[in-house]
């Protein structure tokens, strides 16, 4: 049913889309046929020049028509104040011609607002223009014309630029009043390309806002969402070029292309690690290196992972703080998953007396470890010979754990106590440094002088005191004998205080519920940000 119904959805998307394209067709190309006559204005009211160029096809009729042209076309520069036309010049002028051309551009001047006051003399086909103009502009535009003359040699500029104000202010004023009349008569065609701009752009818009039909195209939410938001972007500079098409403005859009382009390298330099991060968030997200929940070790960086946003990867540090590290660095970084695979091991290391038996003491440390209900019995908790010293050998222990059941740092910790307390239950030594004190011989000889008289002189005193060696030898037993009196008391006092109340949860391997509890309060809470985490996804 779901799937009829969404097929059944798409099929009326489809067929609305069909009838909104054919909509904009009628709106776009019959305007254009009814305003061809508008459209030159329009340009003209937006300050679009045409490119177009019209051949006329009498080149006699085409020279008078251009000479009673008012528009200023470009010519040749004006050096030191002369400007030279580059027709060829005549070997018989006559000043009938002369008295023509001067009569030919007074006639010009007369029908061009500012060029009035402009005086123009004529010698061998040399023109030479005197007067008044209010600006540079129209003085520019005098000597174009005049260079635009067949006959002309060239042209001599003597004008005075007398930079009136009020001249120029009402040339201004006038130029306004003319353009701002044209845009009047513009408005209903420049309606027509803003309601076609807004239709596409809420067309592009709607369909990019339909987040289940993006999802279906892609299970991976950021990937949907770049579809998404890349489609709207289209519909944009698609309606764009609609608008700037009717009202006959595409050389706009270039312009507009073209500083987009030129903005565009500056801002890509500008964010370019915001341009890496992004990438990163994109690549991230396709390849799925870890799931919420997971325990990992990014650079160094502990914690568990709360979600991936477009932005950073949030994890709860195991001392219950919110970490934020930039996707870049997880992309480019090195990460441990712990939760990858639940067996992890743990190593300790215990040292027995070098007179003891080191096999001895591994068989007796490996049984007290597997009577810990956290120890796994594959792989197998072993023990190695990891160095002999001075006065101990070391012993190395390693145990495999479910970590998904068991606190790592609990277990070995309780792991190293059952072990210790085996060893010496057994009467294996836990020995401290021994340090051994060599003299030579005379010295030697003159202890062992010294302790023979003393010896003799105590018998003498006293018959029932022991002698000195007697002495030493006793002494070194009630060493002992306090040693494990004082061992004996320690173990009492720790069964009577493991007895006690709480005394359950230092002997719990069980992880840390509180900091999972955390890990579940923080993923439910809504997140503007969408977690790109999806355990649909594949997993790298």
């Amino acid at each position: 049913m779901a799937a009829y119904f969404d097929r059944s959805v798409i099929r009326r998307c489809l067929k609305a889309w069909g009838q909104i394209w054919l909509l904009l067709s009628i709106i776009c190309w019959l305007p254009a046929y009814a305003a061809n006559e508008e459209v030159g204005s329009i340009t003209a009211a937006l300050g679009i020049e045409s490119t177009e160029e019209v051949v006329p096809e009498d080149p006699a009729a085409s020279e008078n028509e251009v000479a009673e042209s008012s528009t200023p076309l470009p010519a040749p520069p004006v050096i030191s104040g002369q400007s030279t036309n580059n027709a060829q010049i005549e070997t018989t002028p006559t000043p009938q011609k002369d008295n023509d051309i001067r009569q030919r551009i007074k006639g010009i001047f007369s029908e061009i607002e500012g060029l009035q006051a402009v005086d123009v003399n004529v010698t061998q086909g040399v023109v030479t223009l005197t007067g008044e103009t209010p600006n540079e502009k129209k003085a520019q535009q005098a000597i174009n014309l005049t260079n635009r003359l067949t006959d002309v040699v060239t042209v001599e500029d003597r004008i005075d630029r007398t930079l009136d104000v009020q001249d120029n202010v009402t040339t201004v004023y006038q130029g306004l009043m003319a353009q701002g009349k044209t845009l009047v008569k513009a408005l209903p065609l420049l309606l027509v390309g803003l309601v076609i701009f807004v239709l596409v752009t809420w067309l592009g818009s709607w369909l990019s806002n339909r987040k289940r039909m993006w999802q279906r195209l892609t299970p991976n939410p950021f990937v949907a969402e770049l579809l998404a938001q890349t489609v709207k972007v289209i519909f944009i500079v698609f309606g764009l070029i609609l608008a700037l098409s009717l009202i006959g403005a595409e050389t706009i859009l270039g312009t507009l292309l073209g500083g987009a382009g030129v903005i565009g390298i500056a801002v890509g330099f500008a964010v370019k690690d915001t341009i890496e991060n992004y990438i990163a968030s994109l690549m991230l997200s396709i390849r799925q290196p870890f799931r919420a929940r997971d325990h990992i070790v990014i650079n160094g960086q502990e914690g568990i992972v709360v979600r991936l946003t477009s932005r950073a990867t949030i994890l709860m540090t195991l001392d219950g703080n919110q970490l934020r590290i930039p996707n870049a660095e997880v992309f480019k970084g090195t990460i441990l998953n712990y939760t990858k695979n639940p067996e992890r091991r743990f190593t300790f290391e215990l040292g027995v007396d070098a007179n003891d038996d080191p096999l001895a003491a591994i068989k007796v440390g490996i049984d007290a470890i597997h009577t810990l209900d956290f120890v796994l019995e594959e792989p197998k908790a072993i023990a190695v010979i990891t160095n002999v010293g001075d006065s101990n050998i070391v012993l190395e222990f390693q145990v495999w754990v479910d970590q998904s059941e068991t606190d790592f740092a609990k277990a070995r910790s309780i792991a190293i106590r059952e072990t210790k307390h085996a060893l010496e239950n057994a009467g294996f030594t836990l020995p401290e440094p021994i340090y051994r004190l060599r003299f030579n011989k005379k010295l030697e000889k003159a202890f062992e002088h010294m302790q023979g008289s003393d010896a003799g002189r105590a018998t003498t005193n006293k018959k029932t005191e022991p002698t000195f060696s007697g002495a030493i030898y006793h002494t070194q037993d009630d060493e002992r004998s306090i040693d494990d009196k004082d061992k004996q008391q320690a173990k009492a006092r720790a069964k009577q205080v493991l007895q006690g109340q709480n005394a359950e949860e230092v002997l719990n391997a069980r992880p840390d519920e509180k900091l999972m509890a955390k890990v579940e309060q923080e993923i439910a809470e809504s997140s503007d940000e969408t977690d790109l985490l999806n355990s649909n996804s594949p997993q790298e």
